[in-house]
C-alpha cells in the first residue's frame, strides 16, 4: 500500500483516491485542494475539470489541463493553511527541463449542493 500522493497520513486508497473516482466527495476544500493536486500527479484532467466550478470552467482545457500535469514532475504538496473556503498551499515540481519550480497559491472553494468546487486562486512568486 503506497501513501497518498497528498501527502496526508494515509494511505492512496484511503485519502484521494475515493474522491478522484467519484465515490466519494470531499468535506472540505482541503480534502478537495489535496485532491486536486492528487489529480495532477495521477494525470486526471477531468477530475480537475468537473472539480472546477461551472462558472471558471471556460478557462481552463482538459487537454491542456493534461498537458501542464504531464510536462511536470509533481514531487510534494504543502498546505500552509486552510480556514473556511480559503486553502494556501506549496506544490513542488520539477518542470520539463527538470528545473525546481513551487506553485505557491491561496485558492478560493465554493459548496454548492454539498459538494465543494475549485474556484480561482491568487498566485505568490
Amino acid at each position: 500500500m503506497k501513501p497518498c500522493y497528498c501527502g496526508a497520513e494515509k494511505i492512496f486508497e484511503n485519502c484521494c483516491k475515493p474522491f478522484i473516482e467519484g465515490l466519494k466527495f470531499p468535506v472540505n476544500p482541503e480534502e478537495l485542494m489535496r485532491s486536486r493536486y492528487t489529480a495532477y500527479v495521477i494525470q486526471n484532467a477531468n477530475y480537475l475539470m468537473a472539480t472546477t466550478h461551472s462558472s471558471q470552467q471556460k478557462y481552463y482545457s482538459v487537454p491542456e489541463i493534461l498537458e501542464w500535469s504531464k510536462s511536470n514532475m509533481w514531487l510534494k504538496l504543502e498546505v500552509i493553511f486552510a480556514k473556511e473556503n480559503r486553502v494556501e498551499f506549496k506544490a513542488y515540481f520539477l518542470n520539463e527541463k527538470l528545473q525546481a519550480q513551487v506553485h505557491h497559491e491561496h485558492s478560493t472553494f465554493k459548496q454548492e449542493n454539498k459538494i465543494w468546487y475549485y474556484i480561482d486562486g491568487d498566485f505568490f512568486n
